[in-house]
């Protein structure tokens, strides 16, 4: 279950016009959702105008904190006459309501077209998260029907393309920027102050999520692969770089890009400077100069570079590769597309990685349940009970944390369940039995007792033959 926490903050309305406004709202909300799974809680939040008392929740659930609130709807009066209008702040949480004095409901109404309007626009900020949940919900290995109607095809194509270029969830990934140039030119670059000023603060919003590491390397005279050779327009006087063509310029043979640094997974960013004789150089069905590589990373071909001026990057010229590469980052994470606003399309992120991770781990048990019942004889160590066990205990804590709507502390039990199971799982003593079964030793051992028993058989043969001679004849 996926509760999430829509404080209403409304100080120019008096007590009964709050509330009221809020049942409606609340009503009119759970009349569009198709997905029970995941519901908006409206709750009054701040002083109304009439009382000093912070107002209580609608469904009489303790008072929200900050932590576990999803998102702010404050009301602000316009001016008679307009229509409603919504707009969501980019990077704060706060959704703005525009109203006009004569949209508030009065008493005796169980609907208006302000609680209308309200149930529509976050129904429609929250589209992506639920169809995703749904998709996640949904997967085989939940082992559950489809919890809501079928996804609207945009939604789907949208899941569909985040599924396939998307990392498996890491607590850690390790972020890798190389400098590529097929000359000696630039030599260095200034990486680190954009990093610092341009990068961290997205990082330091993703940490409660997951963890990141970052190294950068310089590599000079970092050449094409044979099979990848840009073609020349005469007409653009530019370098063409054709889609289909995109797979083969990492020159994986002679660039030194390291699959994996340590436990986690390397996303890799790679900055090409092409020569002077080889520049502009774009993609020719586009005219970009950057793509996306799913479960790898991202590429950007910096143009124009001016060798005689300097041999370094400089922070500014770096800016646009940076702010390009961090688009990437989030896409390779999984970030939804929608909306607009980054927190809450990080906490919709939160609660993919918590559903994932739920549904992996319990697949994980149930793999290893399956192990033990087909091998029978297999033994099975008392390290693996515990991390059952534990990750037992960590799946149901996790399940109560996503029930109160702490979405945090949800994922983080999730993660501890999900490294249990696979600790469980992958026992070492458990993985010798497995690969090397009842049939494999005999298969082994039999060569090796051919050559004990058959004497042992002719000799007990001889001498059952030896006393049947020996006995009276009749």
């Amino acid at each position: 279950m996926f509760p999430l926490r829509i404080a209403l903050e409304a100080p120019s309305l008096q007590q009964w016009e709050a509330k009221n406004l809020l049942r409606t709202t609340q009503h009119a909300l759970d009349d569009i959702n198709e997905f029970s799974n995941h519901h908006l809680r409206l709750q009054l939040r701040n002083v109304t105008a009439d009382t000093n008392e912070a107002t209580t929740p609608v469904d009489g659930s303790a008072k929200d904190t900050e932590e576990e609130t999803a998102l702010v709807v404050k009301l602000v009066p316009a001016a008679g006459g307009s229509p409603p209008r919504a707009e969501l702040q980019p990077y704060d949480p706060i959704l703005e309501i525009h109203y006009a004095p004569n949209h508030i409901p009065s008493s005796s109404s169980s609907s208006s077209l302000l609680a209308t309007f309200i149930a529509r626009e976050l129904q429609k900020i929250y589209a992506e998260e639920q169809a995703s949940l749904a998709d996640i919900l949904s997967s085989p290995n939940s082992g559950q029907q489809p919890p809501r109607k079928s996804t609207p095809s945009d939604l789907a194509t949208i899941i569909a393309g985040r599924r396939t270029r998307t990392f498996r969830y890491a607590p850690t990934y390790h972020l890798t920027f190389s400098l590529f140039t097929p000359t000696s030119s630039p030599s260095a670059w200034d990486i680190e102050s954009v990093i610092t000023s341009h990068l961290n603060p997205l990082l330091d919003s993703l940490s409660g999520i997951t963890n990141f590491t970052v190294d950068t390397q310089v590599q000079l005279y970092g050449t094409f692969s044979p099979t990848f050779q840009p073609s020349f327009d005469e007409a653009s006087q530019v370098w063409n770089m054709r889609k289909d063509e995109l797979g083969g310029f990492i020159n994986a043979a002679d660039w030194p890009l390291s699959p994996s640094h340590g436990e986690g997974p390397t996303i890799n960013f790679l900055l090409y400077v092409p020569s002077p004789s080889q520049s502009p150089l774009t993609i020719a069905e586009t005219k970009g100069h950057s793509w996306l590589i799913p479960q790898w990373g991202g590429i950007y071909i910096l143009n124009g570079f001016n060798s005689s001026n300097s041999h370094e990057l400089s922070a500014k010229v770096l800016e646009e590769p940076m702010s390009r590469f961090s688009h990437q980052l989030l896409s390779l994470l999984g970030l939804p597309a929608t909306p607009q606003s980054l927190p809450l399309r990080i906490s919709s992120l939160t609660r993919f990685h918590t559903a994932s991770l739920i549904l992996s781990s319990s697949s994980t048990l149930g793999a290893l349940a399956r192990l033990t019942k087909s091998l029978p004889t297999i033994a099975i160590p008392e390290s693996v009970a515990t991390s059952v066990t534990s990750t037992i205990d960590h799946l149901h804590q996790a399940c109560a944390e996503l029930r109160e709507g702490r979405f945090a502390k949800a994922l983080d039990e999730a993660r501890e369940a999900d490294g249990e199971s696979e600790k469980a799982f992958f026992e070492k003593s458990m993985v010798g039995q497995v690969y090397f079964p009842d049939e494999h030793k005999v298969a082994v051992y039999l060569p090796l007792l051919g050559p004990i028993t058959l004497p042992l058989v002719f000799a007990i043969i001889k001498d059952i033959m030896q006393y049947k001679k020996s006995l009276p004849k009749a």
